[in-house]
């Protein structure tokens, strides 16, 4: 048997795949299990021994698809869901199943706050579409995989921070789930431990203004290692402070403490950090700590995000307590893990 998994992006959601490839691949090892993603991802899935072939593309994915028939699969489960899963779907003709995205549920949350999302991560939503092949969750979290040859040093880090440190995620894909700069500042100084953060080279700047604060306490790696090199930074940090980005579910693979910070967007949309068996009410991860501003009217706004907080005003990131979020991390930091 021969089985299709499609997920085209981006990086927190193809992390949270994962555990639907594992589950599949090891209870049914003689399933030849196949990958769809854009190529931008390959770094995510490329060292993930569950998956045996991985298909990637660009912009042209009538090529792909023309690949992907020659394959003769038995059945796609679709992780994406859109239109252009759909057509993949109709080419290659075989059976298939989709997850629930919910886009009512969410559209109600973020213009009514009427919240009637269930209370569990979207990773449960993504076995739904393997159903139909008899896989099913085993509680074991997500998977991200890196090679040991690829293993950062002691030496890539600067000295003050090889007895531990705090990974503070500080990208996002939309200004409106990110942590303003003067509250990062706020966080660093309150925090009594080494701190680094971590970002793509778009977050460089941003970096620079909270590290001149203290550049021996704060390291900026913005920029400076790639997503796999990023992703090793989180794994050894001894707690992560995270924005709602792709990192922090790096994070939840590597079973990670993790603060995570919530600003137009919401836990209750289901992607919250996952770590095999939790929900957000009725199975509260211990070493999972949620900041959210519920108090807002307005808040969450998007399932996605924004350039810019439409109320003018961002007060779910504003109003965030930053002390708070630094004596956070000094109970987790004492976690045995």
């Amino acid at each position: 048997m021969k089985v299709l998994i499609i997920r085209f992006s981006s990086i927190g959601d193809i992390v949270l795949t994962t555990p639907v490839v594992r589950c599949l691949k090891q209870q049914h090892p003689e399933v030849k299990v196949h990958y769809l993603t854009k190529a931008a991802f390959w770094p995510l899935l490329t060292y993930n021994t569950n998956i045996d072939k991985l298909h990637l593309f660009d912009d042209n994915l009538d090529k792909v698809i023309e690949e992907l028939k020659a394959e003769d699969f038995d059945f796609v489960v679709d992780l994406h869901n859109n239109l252009r899963t759909a057509r993949v779907k109709k080419a290659l003709d075989v059976p298939s199943k989709a997850f629930p995205k919910l886009n009512i549920k969410k559209w109600l949350l973020t213009n009514l706050k009427l919240d009637l999302m269930p209370d569990k991560s979207i990773v449960e939503r993504y076995f739904e579409a393997a159903e139909p092949i008899n896989v099913h969750n085993d509680g074991k979290g997500l998977d991200y995989m890196i090679p040991e040859n690829m293993e950062l040093s002691n030496n890539d880090i600067p000295m003050s921070h090889w007895g531990g440190f705090v990974a503070c995620v500080i990208g996002g894909s939309y200004n409106t789930k990110k942590l303003p700069v003067e509250q990062w500042k706020k966080f660093c100084l309150a925090v009594p431990f080494p701190v680094i953060l971590i970002g793509g080279p778009e977050d460089r700047d941003e970096g620079s203004q909270i590290a001149a604060q203290d550049t021996i306490k704060i390291y900026n790696s913005c920029g400076k290692f790639n997503l796999n090199e990023s992703a090793q930074l989180v794994k050894y940090a001894k707690v992560v402070i995270s924005n709602d980005t792709g990192l922090m579910h790096v994070a939840a693979a590597f079973q990670k403490p993790i603060i995570s910070l919530w600003g137009n967007t919401s836990p209750e949309l289901g992607m919250f950090p996952y770590y095999g068996y939790n929900s957000l009410k009725a199975r509260i991860a211990p070493q999972s700590i949620i900041m959210e501003n519920k108090s807002l009217g307005c808040h969450p706004c998007s399932k996605l995000g924004y350039n810019k907080c439409p109320k003018k005003h961002f007060k779910c990131m504003n109003g965030l307590d930053m002390k708070l979020a630094a004596e956070h991390v000094q109970k987790l930091w004492v976690v045995k893990k």
